[in-house]
């Protein structure tokens, strides 16, 4: 239990850089609670029926995106919610990337990786410096020493 707890206390950071990770906890986790709510209506199925992806690994980025969008934005088990989003969100870079052959940004507007990028480096940045003081991790978790 003392592991788990100590991953999940925040780390002593000071007012501005708590507010910036506020801010950016509500934004991304409002982005991911929107982006997971289709997902978590049909979560072992919502790539369709002809999907090369397994019911299981669907309901876990469905879970991953829609939990872990709510746990950011209530800044609660912070670290497990955007440790999940971490993982969809390599998988959905390296699909793009590898897979389909997407260019990182695309000029026209069609398929890219870059999205999918930029949320895999907020949740690692997430995970490295943790959810700032305005959280309830600091709450229920406490802080560091």
């Amino acid at each position: 239990m003392n592991k788990i707890k100590s991953f999940m206390q925040t780390a002593p950071l000071g007012t501005r850089s708590s507010i910036g990770l506020l801010l950016v906890r509500l934004v991304m986790g409002s982005a991911f609670v929107l982006h997971g709510w289709g997902k978590i209506q049909n979560p072992m199925g919502w790539m369709g029926p002809e999907a090369p992806v397994p019911g299981i690994f669907q309901f876990l980025a469905a879970l991953s995106e829609f939990g872990g969008g709510i746990a950011l934005i209530l800044g609660l088990v912070v670290m497990l919610g955007t440790l999940g989003i971490a993982f969809t969100m390599l998988v959905a870079v390296l699909t793009h990337l590898a897979v389909m052959k997407d260019p990182f940004v695309n000029p026209t507007g069609g398929h890219s990786y870059e999205i999918a990028l930029v949320y895999f480096s907020i949740s690692i940045l997430i995970l490295c410096v943790g959810p700032g003081r305005y959280s309830l991790d600091t709450k229920v978790f406490g802080t560091r020493k």
